[in-house]
């Protein structure tokens, strides 16, 4: 052995050698030679650290993600995880041996022991998996206004609309109450009694927000919103001591990728504002693995970036580790890369001019390393090799590692049809989320609301027209009474009338006197 080769070990085994629990990762390489005793291990402890799983497609980043779920699963973390093609649903059979596998594991001076993980189903569809879903409420107006691409205009009528809904009670559960809340804000009673507090919506935004909501909906997406909503407890169950293993199957829905990519932000969104602060732990309470990253923060808004930057710089504080996954660190903007110390890194392709900015800029992210020419290792590593650094016990970075990474112990690639039936027939979380639950909400509040007043209208209309009626009727009886006494006016006040007025009167007295005179 080289000196050279000495001083590697050396410097990796102090590197890389956690008192605690760790995730066993690989064995360091060298000059193309792998050395067992060079083990790279990452502390279960500083996974609540964040990191980084990068690399060009089929470098083996999905088998990274499954040699990590594998091992925290088995130390009792619970792991949830993007499954983008479905293949990772093996995790719940024991894989079996070939030549390749045995050959890595004489490498890595490690035997192959098959093994399976408990695993879960879920899917945004209700298809593949239990249906996961959220309330319109619980996304908010941000993410929401993601989802349905709008601008930052129309994202601040949406906050305008949630602002609404709160300050009234109104819950907005699906996209129906969504567009009855939108509805009524937007013209006639509803328009009239934000003016004052809240502004005004204009038609032409308002149609836009709608158009987006409907087209939604004709792509048969807007079941995601709804009850019964995703309880985020299920994602910390065990089952037999090992950590279960979620799996959001989005195989059927890759062609909507800020969809699902913003579905995952208001998971982690709705776990970071329910979880208590637990502080620094021995080992992290869920880890988060976010694959296709660089879905996420394309052409994101500034404020959409800021709450995923909060998010990550606070929910480590919580108990939580997330991974994100995808091609290039430069995916990732370096607000958010700054807080990611784990970082494994697959191999760089520079075929073209952006590639090879990419790479330098990769390059200017590790540590500097006495063994290595990072940019020379970076595009020269095989599929299941990366270039490995991490957070040791006390938070430092360790010593930059070339690494030949171990095999995972389950089935590599998906379960057969029949199988992931069976498993998602016999799941109480299938069950507990299949069906759809329509609540009081929104829509049959202003509903509610609309009638009464339109009745209190019609009463009141009613009211003023019998009224009216009233006030005719007794204004035609008074015309007539002044007609009557004008007329006996006129009769009385003629000369010979009161005349003959004068004699009847005398005549009547008289006779009444007579008739009193006779009797007496």
């Amino acid at each position: 052995m080289s000196e050279s080769a000495s001083k590697f070990i050396e410097k990796i085994k102090s590197s890389y050698a956690p008192k605690g629990e760790y995730i066993y990762l690989g064995a360091g390489m060298l000059e193309g030679q792998t050395y067992a005793d060079a083990e790279v291990n990452l502390p279960l402890k500083m996974m609540n650290r964040h990191g980084l799983i990068a690399g060009a497609t089929g470098t083996g980043k999905t088998r990274t993600l499954q040699l990590l779920a594998e091992q925290l699963s088995q130390a009792g973390v619970p792991v949830f995880m993007l499954d983008v093609k479905g293949d990772l649903s093996g995790l719940y059979q024991e894989g079996s041996s070939n030549p390749k596998l045995e050959e890595r594991a004489i490498q890595l001076n490690k035997p192959f022991v098959p093994n399976s993980f408990p695993i879960e189903l879920y899917s945004l569809s209700g298809k593949l998996g239990a249906q996961m879903r959220a309330t319109v409420t619980e996304f908010g107006p941000t993410l929401l206004g993601k989802i349905l691409d709008l601008n930052d205009t129309q994202t601040g009528v949406l906050a305008v609309i949630f602002k609404y809904a709160d300050d009234l009670k109104l819950p907005i559960v699906n996209l129906a109450d969504l567009k009855k809340v939108l509805a009524y804000l937007s013209e006639g009673q509803g328009a009239a009694e934000i003016k004052a507090d809240y502004g005004s919506i204009s038609t032409a935004t308002s149609s836009t927000i709608l158009r987006k909501i409907v087209a939604l909906e004709q792509q048969g997406l807007g079941n995601i919103f709804g009850e019964t909503s995703f309880d985020i407890q299920d994602l910390f169950q065990k089952v037999d001591g090992k950590g279960l293993i979620s799996l959001l199957n989005i195989s059927d829905v890759q062609n909507q990728p800020v969809l699902y990519s913003t579905f995952l932000l208001s998971l982690l969104a709705e776990i970071f504002n329910n979880m208590p602060e637990v502080g620094d732990l021995d080992q992290p309470k869920l880890v988060f693995f976010f694959d296709e990253a660089h879905l996420l923060f394309k052409d994101a808004p500034k404020a959409f970036l800021e709450q995923i930057n909060t998010i990550i710089r606070l929910i480590r504080s919580k108990g939580i580790g997330i991974f994100f996954c995808t091609q290039s660190p430069m995916d990732v903007p370096e607000s958010v890369l700054a807080q990611l110390g784990n970082r494994i890194q697959h191999a760089l392709r520079a075929f073209t001019p952006n590639d090879v900015d990419a790479l330098r800029k990769t390059v200017n992210t590790y540590p500097k390393s006495d063994f290595y020419s990072i940019d020379k290792v970076l595009t020269s590593l095989g599929t299941g090799q990366a270039l490995i650094t991490v957070l040791n016990e006390k938070g430092i970075p360790t010593e930059v590692a070339a690494t030949m990474l171990a095999s995972p112990k389950s089935v590599m690639g998906p379960m057969a049809s029949i199988d992931c039936e069976r498993l998602m027939q016999t799941s109480s979380y299938f069950k507990k989320y299949q069906a759809e639950i329509d609540p009081i909400s929104a829509f049959e509040l202003l509903t509610q609301k609309i009638n009464t007043r339109q009745s209190e209208i019609a009463l009141e209309e009613a009211q003023k027209t019998e009224a009216e009626a009233n006030a005719k009727a007794t204004r035609a009886s008074a015309s007539s009474r002044r007609t009557e006494k004008s007329l006996v006016e006129q009769v009385m006040g003629a000369t010979i009338t009161r005349q003959i007025g004068r004699e009847i009167v005398r005549g009547l007295f008289g006779m009444l006197m007579g008739k009193k005179t006779r009797t007496r």
